[in-house]
């Protein structure tokens, strides 16, 4: 048997046409609609994409995507096709916003998603076995908080104090308080640096997001993913990047409006392809809603408690094992 016809032979026709049937049964007023945009990509990777050897496993991809979510009154899309890890995701995002890369500050709060891409053996396949084991090298919020500056390896932060390298978050807090500079075309933030990436455990997948204003206060956020894993990675990402401009919305006194996720490389790995199965059979639940019940005075302040999810409903968990 070929590699296509390992693909080709897989029974999904049937799923295929189930999710038409539950794009239609959900197609109603008051029903989760934008949901159904991540299950037609699913679809769509498993009608029309491409086999292809990667890095690191068999997959099917597409390249070119994009959907949209509303973050009106509060809304945050969590997935509910399956049930997402929203606490992890938002300790991560955290984690970002701080600009820490230390692994161990993950772990000590029950968050595993950096371990296979953090342990030495994964290090020493990508030229950086001198890192400490936990080190991921200047990744997201690093970049995100101190954008090229050097990096100590032996504690995962700035080698000089005064040289923090350019704070593109701050600066974007800075912009989006002020009613004269909030509307600004420019507020961008970008976690690929060329000068950087061998020194990145893992260069960044989701590689830059814009902010902007309309109508004097709705901020809404669009992300551009040079890369997405679509079953695994992307629940967590839509999350992710919602969760952070509800938060900036809190911040800087505005209201949180949409957020818009561009996608380049849509894949699936050939491992996923039973589980991604059983999720499309699977009607969508509303939305939940966000509240974040205090605004701190900076942003390094926020802790998980928060934030609250209110009647988030979904699916059962669906295991699938990470590909470093």
């Amino acid at each position: 048997m070929s590699e296509h016809e390992e693909f080709k032979n897989l029974p999904y026709i049937n799923n295929l046409i189930k999710i038409k049937n539950n794009t239609k049964q959900c197609n109603k007023p008051n029903q989760n609609n934008e949901e159904l945009q991540y299950l037609n990509l699913i679809k769509t990777i498993l009608e029309d994409g491409f086999l292809e050897e990667g890095r690191n496993g068999k997959t099917k991809s597409i390249f070119g995507g994009s959907m949209r979510f509303s973050l009106k009154n509060g809304k945050v899309p969590i997935l509910t096709t399956k049930k997402v890890a929203w606490k992890t995701c938002l300790k991560e995002l955290l984690w970002f916003i701080r600009g820490e890369t230390d692994n161990k500050i993950l772990q000590n709060q029950n968050v595993h998603i950096w371990d296979g891409n953090s342990s030495k053996d994964f290090m020493e396949s990508v030229g950086l076995g001198h890192y400490p084991e936990g080190i991921l090298g200047q990744i997201y919020g690093y970049q995100w908080r101190h954008f090229n500056a050097q990096y100590d390896v032996t504690n995962g932060s700035i080698l000089d104090e005064n040289k923090p390298g350019i704070d593109q978050l701050q600066y974007i807090i800075d912009q989006l308080k002020n009613p004269a500079t909030r509307n600004s075309r420019r507020l961008i933030m970008t976690a690929w640096n060329p000068c950087q990436l061998n020194e990145m455990v893992l260069p960044p997948c989701h590689v830059m997001c814009q902010f902007n204003v309309h109508d004097g206060n709705k901020l809404s956020c669009a992300l551009y993913q040079r890369s997405v894993d679509v079953p695994l990675g992307s629940p967590f990402n839509i999350a992710s990047y919602s969760f952070l401009t509800h938060l900036l919305a809190k911040h800087c006194d505005l209201e949180p409006y949409e957020f818009i996720y561009f996608m380049g490389n849509c894949h699936i790995y050939q491992e996923h392809l039973d589980s991604i199965k059983e999720q499309i059979e699977r009607t969508p639940y509303e939305f939940p809603i966000l509240e974040i019940e205090r605004k701190r005075e900076n942003i390094n302040d926020y802790v998980v408690d928060d934030f609250k999810v209110i009647d988030y409903i979904s699916h059962d968990v669906i295991k699938m094992k990470m590909i470093a």
